[in-house]
């Protein structure tokens, strides 16, 4: 019997060493996650690849589209899963190219990872291609450039025949390289930064400032948006939420107002090092863009990486807009991140920002107001959310004391 499922190939596992075994179950316990809404039967491990058979045996696009959005994956194949009968693969190779859309030419390749199995690679390669030139007499074999491959692959007593083939997201299984606090707020760069150090296996734990009391709460919401939007990646497991207006005011009041900006990214960073060693994260990671703007230039992050020990992760370092709104395209962020919402960000802007502040400079602002008591009282009045579309976020042991208004979105617990 012939039955349609996902081929999920892998690039990156398969330099893996010892270890390779944890990063495919990895896989295979986010795909699991990932694919929820589906009535899947299975996801296994065989041999460099990793099959997804739902329990009607007839596998998707629409599942294939899911599976591709999960870090760790590299290609998705909607495969046919035959027995070893020449006859049975030999239809089911005819059956994969007449749903390959629109070509010219083909070849077969064609190759076995079972030693058992009496064909020889070459003679499956010359027999399937006879039934195929016999069924598409109009296409012509280029085993050069063809337009379409047909892949006949046997292993572990099966043989999976293909030729629609999609690229994933590659990277590596989130859950594999640890854990990391990212800053993220409403716009765009730091959720495609929170996604690409989540690509690259980090479970992300999102802190966002918000500007309440000081302006409404609509870019929690908005934050929330994202997390749900992230949600096929699988890559946040907690969002925190740090009210930042009041003290955001404070620090307007007693700093120099060219620092304004360095001064709030010095607090920040501060809070969100405080929740990190909670969270037991080993990085944190911000959105920033060499020379994007103001805040952004060396001097002035030298100044702001100065007030925290931890590694600070810019994934988006050397990336111009242009190449991070295409990037939010492709993630599923870019409309939520084009609703306009007041946070911190905006919040008792200077008019004219110290673009190369002197590290003496800020360090004198910055004993102008008590900044210990500031950051205890910001972490003291942290709210958070958790969300369970990640399966390797673990919270931590100890907990921040509940706070939030009534109304607040933000809660402790599950979402």
């Amino acid at each position: 019997m012939t039955e349609r499922l996902c081929l999920v190939h892998y690039h990156e596992i398969g330099l893996k060493g010892k270890n390779r075994s944890t990063f495919e179950n990895q896989l295979v316990t986010n795909l699991h996650r990932a694919l929820k809404a589906f009535p899947i039967l299975s996801v296994s491990r065989i041999s460099g690849h990793i099959a997804v058979e739902t329990e009607d045996r007839r596998a998707s696009e629409e599942l294939a589209a899911a599976i591709r959005r999960v870090p760790g994956v590299a290609r998705v194949s909607l495969a046919y899963k035959c027995g070893l009968d020449e006859g049975e693969y030999c239809a089911a190779a005819v059956r994969a190219l007449s749903e390959a859309g629109e070509f010219e030419t083909f070849k077969v390749h064609a190759r076995r990872s079972s030693t058992t199995y009496e064909r020889h690679s070459l003679e499956m390669n010359r027999l399937v291609g006879a039934v195929l030139c016999e069924s598409f007499p109009e296409k012509k074999v280029d085993v050069h450039h063809p337009d379409v491959t047909v892949v006949v692959h046997v292993v572990q007593g099966n043989t999976f025949v293909y030729a629609a083939s999609a690229p994933g997201v590659g990277g590596l299984p989130v859950g594999t390289a640890g854990k990391v606090v990212t800053l993220l707020s409403s716009g765009f760069d730091s959720p495609v930064a929170t996604w690409m150090v989540g690509r690259r296996g980090a479970t992300c734990v999102p802190v966002h400032f918000s500007g309440r009391p000081m302006t409404s709460d609509t870019s929690e919401w908005l934050c929330q948006d994202l997390v749900d939007a992230l949600a096929p990646s699988g890559v946040v497991g907690r969002l925190y939420v740090v009210p930042f207006g009041e003290r955001q005011r404070e620090i307007s009041l007693a700093v120099p107002q060219g620092l304004r900006i360095i001064t709030y990214r010095r607090v920040m960073l501060q809070v969100a090092e405080r929740i990190a060693r909670l969270e037991g994260a080993k990085a944190l990671v911000t959105g920033e863009s060499l020379g994007q703007v103001a805040s952004q230039t060396l001097d002035n992050i030298a100044a702001v990486n100065e007030a925290v020990t931890m590694p600070v992760l810019r994934p988006l370092i050397g990336s111009d807009k242009q190449e991070i709104i295409a990037r939010a395209h492709e993630i599923g962020t870019y409309d939520i991140c084009c609703e306009t919402a007041p946070d911190c960000c905006t919040l008792f802007m200077p008019r004219r920002p110290e673009t190369h502040a002197r590290l003496a400079d800020v360090l004198e602002a910055w004993e102008s107001f008590d900044h210990e008591a500031m950051v205890d009282e910001l972490v003291d009045r942290v709210e958070w959310r958790d969300f369970s579309q990640c399966p390797s976020y673990r919270a931590p042991r100890g907990t921040l004391r509940e706070h939030h208004r009534e109304l607040s979105p933000f809660q402790g617990g599950e979402r």
